[in-house]
């Protein structure tokens, strides 16, 4: 009975061993074991069917076809120091992924090392091709952004009035967007608008707005009735029901300084105010979006003074986060412009990045008009 047990243990155990060579030749990767002097004692079928029946016997490197070791041996690496170790290596045409793990006797002395190659040939040329396309991508990324800042309108004085502004997208391309242009020899229109989002798409959506404003202006002189025909254009897009923004518009007669303006869903309110006197230029409309069809804006008028200033921003100020989750908020830019003796948005965009703690989540703009 004792032999027949021990006959049987032998026999699954020669069973075993050879079932280890079975799944060695079985997959799909190379395997091959190298001795402390780098000789190769061990190759899978598919190693042996890749590179030939008499690798077993020479040196790890001329395997692979080199004349000379290579210049970081991770089997070297791996006996010396017990761990595993990794690498690439080409082989040919291909690229493999190494991976070295050191094999002990029955003492726990290494007196080899395993090497298991897995081919990602073609993940590296798809990594390849993914940094051309990003390299591109970023290439007319930078030239979208440089277009986006060039088409701004200039600082500086238009006959009266005196434009400054701080611009600064949460990315390469914003969604924000603002002019000022002559509409005829008496009238100056300006604007300031968001688009939802941030981005390449939202930064296309302010093209749309800029050369429908431009074109509206030739036609239409009030800012309700200018905002309700940017409102039916935009709806001829046949854009997706999430794209939608929000504009201020306004137009100074340089005559009186009579300052008409229209606001369509935007929720950063300008801010007029003198030395002598503070107002939000509030007005009723809704967003510029696919959920109305027509749409009448609500029109106000103001007389503007001898250096009266309007503040125009977008929520990208108002609704800067912390720490905490709290918002700047409308309360905070107000004190800074009560506050502030000179240099303003510069003050505005300061106290911006001392209360946020972490990166701009936000697209945001302040744009200044001072009557002279």
């Amino acid at each position: 009975m004792l032999n027949k047990k021990m006959t049987i243990s032998s026999e699954k155990i020669k069973g075993h061993t050879r079932l280890n060579y079975d799944i060695l030749d079985g997959m799909v990767d190379w395997v091959r074991v190298i001795d402390t002097n780098n000789i190769i004692i061990y190759a899978n079928k598919p190693m042996k069917d890749e590179l030939g029946e008499d690798i077993v016997g020479s040196v790890c490197y001329t395997a692979l076809g080199k004349c000379c070791s290579c210049k970081r041996c991770i089997t070297n690496t791996t006996i010396t120091t017990g761990f595993p170790s990794e690498k690439e290596e080409s082989v040919g045409d291909k690229i493999y992924s190494v991976k070295s793990s050191p094999v002990k006797d029955k003492d726990g002395n290494i007196y080899a090392a395993v090497e298991v190659f897995r081919d990602v040939t073609r993940e590296r040329i798809l990594e390849r091709e993914i940094k051309k396309k990003n390299k591109k991508m970023s290439k007319d990324l930078n030239f979208a952004k440089t277009l986006q800042e060039k088409i701004l309108p200039s600082k500086g004085q238009y006959d009266n009035v005196n434009i400054d502004y701080i611009y600064r997208p949460s990315e390469m391309l914003s969604g924000d967007i603002f002019d000022i242009f002559h509409i005829d020899k008496n009238h100056i229109g300006i604007y300031i608008s968001d688009v939802v989002g941030h981005g390449v798409t939202s930064s296309m959506m302010t093209m749309f707005i800029r050369q429908t404003m431009k074109a509206i202006k030739d036609e239409i002189f009030e800012p309700g009735k200018a905002l309700s025909e940017l409102h039916k254009r935009f709806l001829s897009l046949n854009l997706d029901d999430d794209r939608y923004f929000t504009i201020f518009y306004g137009v100074l007669d340089k005559r009186d300084n009579i300052f008409k303006y229209a606001n369509g869903g935007h929720n950063s309110i300008p801010i007029l105010f003198n030395k002598d006197r503070f107002r939000l230029l509030e007005a009723t409309g809704f967003p510029i979006s696919y959920l109305f069809e027509n749409i009448e804006y609500e029109e106000k008028l103001i007389k503007l003074k001898q250096r009266d200033k309007v503040v125009f921003y977008t929520d990208g100020i108002i609704e800067a986060k912390n720490n905490l989750r709290e918002q700047f908020g409308l309360d905070r830019l107000v004190n800074i412009v009560k506050n502030s003796k000179d240099k303003l948005i510069n003050n505005i965009e300061r106290e911006i990045y001392d209360f946020k703690c972490d990166e701009q989540e936000d697209d945001f703009a302040i744009l200044t008009m001072e009557i002279l």
